[in-house]
């Protein structure tokens, strides 16, 4: 039965691609839409004598990523437009933040949201400040707001009212109610200043956020974007001096050790990265589970293994908060629908 393998060996070994047939370039396309790597393939098979009707699609999706970090770049100035007046620093996530820093992870990536973290104790100005700057919020009802600023780690998320851009503003990497304590304020003095109020994590930092945001919090839906994510940046950034000392150090710092270790072998796994031995530890065999999660597509691109889809969601939830909470939570979600 095909998989994502498909999608995971095209992408590390880009040459691949020329030995495929029709149907198993269908199945690749699709995969890679929905997984969200789409612009990704289309850079890693530029160059390549593809079919025509691929070279279509791979050079569309290359204008689309193009289109996407444009609008990423300039909402995150509007957002350091809107804070710069408090002195807020303002630290970019995720794809705007390889996008401003001009990274490789950043190379075909199709952005969402604007993600940016700030301090804690900056939070209520920060709001404030976004509100007037024209954002509202999606979710207004009382539960949802009373949960994300109980429990979770950003604000509830916002839209412009005129751009139709989201914004999820962080003050941390994992909800409030998570296992793992991450030391934000280590987050943000390490932080990597870019330009006028705009940073980024430190490399280590930025890998660690990928590993919480994979294993020690959600459900592993997008997940071969976000070791693709990891991937590039250890392909960056493992040839300086110290790299997989600092990685350990901040890994332990940040209460992910055991996460950061079957992040490496996962990720050397299905995209061949080149990993530290002594931190990526032997395999485990709970590996599999997370390797059959993370390739679970058809050749249509659609969603299989459903029940194993369904543990990693109820392990996300375990995850976020403990057991009493968590019922409370699924039974008011429930009732609402």
């Amino acid at each position: 039965m095909m998989d994502a393998r498909l999608l995971t060996k095209t992408l590390s070994e880009p040459t691949y691609a020329l030995t495929l047939k029709p149907h198993q370039w269908t199945a690749l396309l699709e995969m890679a839409r929905s997984e969200r790597l789409d612009g990704t393939l289309a850079h890693r098979l530029r160059g390549l004598d593809l079919p025509a009707p691929v070279k279509r699609i791979t050079d569309q999706a290359l204008a689309n990523a193009e289109v996407g970090r444009t609008q990423a770049l300039f909402e995150a100035e509007m957002a350091r437009r809107a804070l710069a007046p408090l002195g807020i620093p303002v630290i970019l996530m995720k794809g705007t933040a390889f996008a401003a820093g001009g990274l490789d992870a950043a190379q075909g990536r199709l952005i969402g949201d604007l993600d940016i973290m700030v301090p804690r104790d900056r939070l209520d100005e920060a709001e404030a400040a976004i509100l007037s700057a024209g954002w509202e919020w999606v979710k207004k009802d009382p539960y949802d707001q009373a949960y994300y600023r109980e429990h979770m780690h950003e604000l509830p998320p916002l839209i412009h009212a005129t751009r139709d851009r989201m914004i999820d503003v962080h003050h941390n990497i994992l909800p409030l109610t998570a296992k793992p304590k991450p030391d934000t304020a280590a987050l943000i003095a390490d932080a990597v200043p870019l330009r006028d109020g705009l940073f980024t994590f430190s490399p280590q930092d930025m890998i660690i956020h990928g590993v919480a945001h994979l294993l020690a919090d959600g459900d592993l839906a997008g997940g071969l974007r976000n070791l693709w994510d990891i991937d590039r940046l250890i392909r960056e950034f493992s040839g300086e001096d110290g790299f997989w000392e600092k990685l350990l150090e901040r890994a332990q710092l940040h209460q992910v050790p055991k996460s950061l270790a079957r992040t490496l072998r996962l990720t050397h796994h299905l995209y061949g990265t080149p990993v530290h031995p002594g931190l990526a530890w032997k395999a485990r065999p709970g590996d599999v589970f997370y390797i059959g999660r993370l390739l679970a597509r058809d050749g249509w691109g659609r969603e299989t293994r459903p029940i194993l889809r369904l543990a990693f969601y109820v392990r996300s939830h375990w995850l976020r908060m403990p057991p009493l909470m968590l019922a409370k939570h699924l039974w008011v979600k429930w009732r609402r629908g």
